[in-house]
């Protein structure tokens, strides 16, 4: 029997969304170093423009940090009522052209246009027509990867950027991989970067030459993908959007941690990313879960609840905050930490993957 002919996936991203957005509102910021979120003590960058990325900042990063690597950082209070607005412009925008969406957050979704609405034959076309739409109706710049899966579709999106688009045909997948560092895969967090560092994996080309009794020997459940990865394959369909039940962000540790101030330390980076990943999904939720996992691999969690959503990054710090330090000390070292939010108000209008994991 013949095989099935590839997908066409377009994996669409905004371009520094949020602080474009308040660029194209604000004249007078424009080509200025801006970041979107908190400059305070305990604020956090939700995004930034191109301009402050220059210095260093990144999205998720503590503000008194971002401020040090850029003194003329401009903070700018976000509105997240007009980045939903223009989210739903830009949806309609992708639903001229397929019915078959997933959003990940407000500013990136996979289309699958392997048969789409204008019968248009070329995916590359497509692509190119909804940057266009974008930029016409909204005055922003989209970047777009297409390819045969989503798993390539996502890391060609991030190669031209900003207002780019990268094509990466069948043929051509597993030269692409073979050429990307292996910490810029989708699915390999930064301790499993270094992990494959260790063991001189440093490109996908080294990742392929592992076979997979090696892989499973080292990383566990994990192997397949990453064997499957470094071959270019990737079978996830485009899934419509889903309930989400919970946003998480979770840690593994190098070396087991004990000692309090340093287990703060990194439950107060957690929840610093995970707010940035509620606010930028709109995924309110009224249960903090703390996940605590010890050196011999014994899970634990503990959970606090609220009458309504918890709406501040400084809420979330200190019920994760509270809910650790009930724990201490702990009988074992903790070889991870992780921190959620569950019982999300308007799950049936969530969408996106539920965990953002630091590590796997």
């Amino acid at each position: 029997m013949d095989s099935p002919a590839p997908r066409k996936i377009i994996h669409v991203d905004m371009d520094a969304f949020y602080a474009s957005v308040e660029q194209r509102d604000d004249p007078s910021l424009r080509g200025l170093p801006i970041a979107v979120g908190g400059g305070g003590p305990r604020g956090v960058v939700a995004t930034c423009s191109y301009e402050a990325r220059t210095f260093g900042v990144r999205s998720a990063m503590p503000g008194a940090r971002a401020r040090r690597l850029c003194p003329d950082l401009l903070f700018v209070k976000p509105r997240f009522e007009v980045y939903r607005a223009v989210s739903v412009q830009i949806r309609e925008i992708f639903a001229r052209f397929t019915d078959m969406i997933q959003p990940l957050s407000l500013d990136e979704a996979y289309l699958d246009v392997t048969v789409n609405k204008p019968g248009i034959a070329s995916a590359t076309q497509v692509a190119q027509e909804i940057r266009r739409m974008i930029r016409a109706e909204t005055g922003l710049t989209a970047s777009a990867g297409v390819s045969y899966n989503k798993l390539i579709a996502k890391l060609a999106s991030d190669q031209n950027k900003p207002d780019g688009i990268c094509v990466v045909r069948p043929a051509e997948g597993a030269a692409f991989i073979a050429a990307m560092p292996v910490r810029r895969i989708h699915g390999v967090g930064p301790v499993t970067a270094r992990r494959m560092q260790a063991l001189g994996i440093e490109t996908g080309a080294d990742l392929r030459a592992r076979d997979l009794p090696f892989l499973q020997a080292h990383f566990g459940s994990a192997a397949d993908f990453y064997y499957r990865a470094a071959r270019g394959e990737d079978d996830r369909p485009v899934r419509e959007r889903q309930s989400r039940k919970s946003v998480s962000v979770e840690d593994t540790f190098f070396d087991d941690l004990t000692d309090r101030d340093a287990l703060v330390t990194e439950l107060d980076r957690i929840s610093a990313s995970l707010w940035t990943r509620i606010e930028k999904a709109q995924a309110w939720g009224r249960t903090v879960v703390l996940k605590v996992k010890f050196a011999d691999f014994r899970i634990i969690t503990r959970s606090r609840s609220f009458a309504s959503p918890v709406r501040s990054a400084e809420q979330l710090a200190q019920a994760g905050r509270e809910l650790l330090l009930a724990q201490l000390p702990l009988p074992l070292g903790a070889r991870l930490l992780g921190l959620g939010v569950h019982n999300l108000e308007g799950d049936d209008e969530s969408e996106g993957d539920a965990q953002l994991a630091l590590a796997l």
